[in-house]
């Protein structure tokens, strides 16, 4: 069955189950995929790491995967969770590699409903939106690059975003997974400490990744990953 022939709502099936999972994620897991409830369950959850290593590891990317594709509550808590339990490596490891396949879940399902068309669309189009397009094609790793380093930029809007226009899987793949590298391995580094919070009756400090030691760092990548697209735009400026 070609995709003309398929019908619209087969087509979205996938990014519509991920929009009502998550809603019904946001409603029914929230108190499930907490801190506390890390908290709660942490001798269980090293008990069972300690007897059942590779199984732990599994399940914990496998659930990681869940959470991201269906963009339930917890992805940092998650994160948080990985450090916990196998230390910031490969602790981060494994967050990263869960966070990654989840985001391509993602960004196939919008794809696959909405994307392939909106962009052959935004082809065809004429004037600002035409121009738009084009400057996304000629600018595609380092805009990759940049929606996943900086901080602000919702999880969820960096994996549908490059599906809406026709970004490849395998660049959306390795920038993905290369640029959620310095996030993740801070807020990996905050779970892999966790055993002192626990031990004072404290909660981590998630707003870490905006103290000037970490952000600044960051905010230096995503200039470099910038300065591509400023090199084009002057360069087209002057006619070069």
């Amino acid at each position: 069955m070609t995709e003309k022939s398929t019908h619209p709502l087969i087509r979205n099936l996938p990014l519509l189950t991920i929009l009502i999972v998550a809603v019904l994620g946001a409603v029914y897991l929230r108190d499930y995929l907490s801190f506390q409830a890390l908290a709660d369950n942490r001798e269980a959850l090293i008990t069972f790491r300690d007897a059942n290593y590779l199984a732990t590891v599994a399940a914990f990317i496998a659930a990681y995967v869940v959470i991201v594709a269906f963009s339930l509550p917890g992805a940092t808590i998650a994160t948080l969770t990985g450090g916990f339990l196998f230390s910031t490596f490969p602790g981060a490891l494994f967050n990263i590699t869960g966070a990654t396949i989840g985001a391509i879940i993602i960004f196939q399902a919008a794809r696959w409903g909405l994307g392939e068309r909106l962009a052959a669309k935004m082809e065809t189009s004429e004037g600002t939106v035409k121009r738009i397009k084009e400057g996304i094609d000629n600018n595609q790793w380092e805009m990759l690059f940049l929606i996943r380093l900086v901080p602000a930029v919702p999880f969820f809007v960096a994996n549908l975003v490059p599906a809406l226009v026709a970004v490849p899987l395998s660049r959306f793949a390795i920038s993905t997974f290369l640029g959620i590298i310095p996030g993740g391995v801070v807020y990996t580094s905050v779970g892999a400490g966790l055993g002192e919070v626990f031990a004072r009756g404290e909660t981590p400090n998630l707003g870490i990744i905006f103290e000037p030691a970490i952000l600044l760092p960051i905010l230096g990548l995503c200039a470099l990953a910038a300065l591509p697209i400023f090199i084009k735009a002057l360069r087209g400026k002057k006619g070069l």
